[in-house]
């Protein structure tokens, strides 16, 4: 494998991302898997091709990526939301970016549209792919699905419902599959197990890819904008916090693949914020005790969720430890500097830097005197490394202008996104 190639597994990307997603609320559950779940088994019983299937799995696991605040999903966990489309627009404008699920944003991108006897062949003048319709069948299933009886209890009631919008609202082709696999208890079992990531990987024929760093790069982009995108408040941070970290590396004598690695970490040292509600993220009164405690989590959970994934093991720690602090007083695991890379220490920095000089729909940035002066009092206490502050602070102008520049593009695709969700 060359050097600057890393081989990835897909299914552990994907379940990562899912997972969470899915951490928003208890109410929520493992609803991603369980509709990854029916999927596939949906396509097993349709006779479908191993890619076909691998692709509902995957679109089944990221179907719902675009639903940002906890209100949106709650909503979906209706049986029929009723503005499913904005949603479904979002994910797939997100995960076109990214090669390698570039196929599966259009399943999502039509994955509540009707049949209505035919009719949802097309939505907008655009073709509605197959798979659109078989991961619409199984997210109205995995909702339907409650934890308050015992789902073999369910499953008459589940697909009486399900036949009776045969036709207007489901590929009749489809609903007899669902109805053909209904008999298959071990399949509603599997659904309500606690082990859905494990039955998946037993079940899913599921791949590694050999990706280049500069792709690896493009997936956490794309990782960046699901973080970044949940609120106006922070829809440019990460890029900001990238483009200082790979010029404090730089300038710190990492080599060209390192400072690879460290923009992959930048764009994913917020990854645990997609577990925070946007009603959280986009508050700017004061929080509440618990809300404070919900936000300070997204680090926790950024790291456990990186932790597994084996290609992302040095990038996911520089990225998930930036809240930590020098001299012990970070979160979530207060280490002390002899515990803390390099990386972590430069990740840290950035953070601060950014959140300091950019500017928020609520405040403006800071100046170079009030934010020079706030890093300094941070090295005083011990919090942030010195040295890295030093070269702050000698390359404050061109450092500020990274930020400034690479958050500037950023805003420009945070408004074209919103642009595409209100067409």
């Amino acid at each position: 494998m060359a050097a600057d190639k890393l081989r990835v597994n897909i299914f552990d990307m994907v379940v990562s991302i899912a997972r969470v997603i899915d951490m928003m609320s208890p109410v929520v559950g493992n609803h991603h898997m369980q509709v990854a779940y029916l999927a596939y088994r949906l396509g097993e019983q349709l006779q479908l091709s191993a890619d076909q299937k691998y692709e509902l799995f995957l679109a089944g696991s990221l179907h719902d990526i675009g639903a940002f605040s906890l209100q949106d999903r709650l909503d979906l966990l209706e049986f029929e939301d009723t503005k499913p489309g904005e949603h479904s627009v979002a994910g797939s404008f997100i995960l076109e970016t990214f090669t390698p699920f570039s196929s599966i944003a259009r399943l999502i991108k039509f994955h509540h549209v009707h049949w209505k006897n035919g009719e949802g062949h097309y939505q907008n003048g655009e073709s509605v792919p197959n798979g659109s319709h078989i991961i619409h069948l199984a997210d109205r299933v995995a909702v339907k699905i409650s934890r308050k009886a015992p789902v073999l209890s369910q499953v008459r009631d589940i697909c009486r419902e399900i036949s009776e919008h045969k036709g207007d609202v489901f590929v009749p082709e489809y609903v007899d599959a669902l109805i053909n696999m209904a008999n298959r208890e071990h399949i509603w079992l599997d659904i309500m197990s606690g082990s859905m990531e494990e039955i998946l990987k037993r079940t899913v024929l599921y791949r590694t890819k050999e990706l280049t760093i500069e792709e690896m790069v493009d997936f956490s982009r794309l990782v960046c904008r699901l973080i970044d995108f949940k609120s106006k408040f922070t829809a440019a941070h990460s890029n900001g916090v990238a483009a200082v970290a790979v010029e404090l590396s730089r300038l710190s004598g990492f080599s060209k693949h390192e400072r690879r690695l460290i923009e992959i970490a930048a764009y994913l040292h917020d990854l645990g914020k997609l577990a925070i509600p946007s009603e959280i993220l986009d508050k700017q009164d004061k929080l509440t005790d618990n809300e404070r405690f919900i936000m300070r989590s997204h680090v926790y959970h950024t790291y456990r969720v990186l932790e597994p994934l084996e290609m992302l093991r040095v990038a996911g720690s520089w990225g998930a430890l930036h809240q930590e602090r020098l001299n012990g007083t970070g979160y979530p695991f207060g280490l002390t500097s002899d515990e803390l890379p390099l990386g972590s220490r430069i990740m840290a920095v950035a953070d601060v830097f950014t959140a300091l000089t950019e500017n928020r729909p609520y405040r403006k940035g800071m100046d170079t005197k009030d934010t020079k002066a706030v890093l300094q009092s941070m090295v005083d206490a011990g919090e942030l490394d010195n040295s890295l502050v030093d070269v702050v602070f000698k390359h404050y102008a061109k450092m500020n202008d990274i930020r400034d520049s690479a958050q500037k593009e950023a805003t420009r695709d945070y408004h074209v996104f919103q642009t595409v969700l209100q067409r």
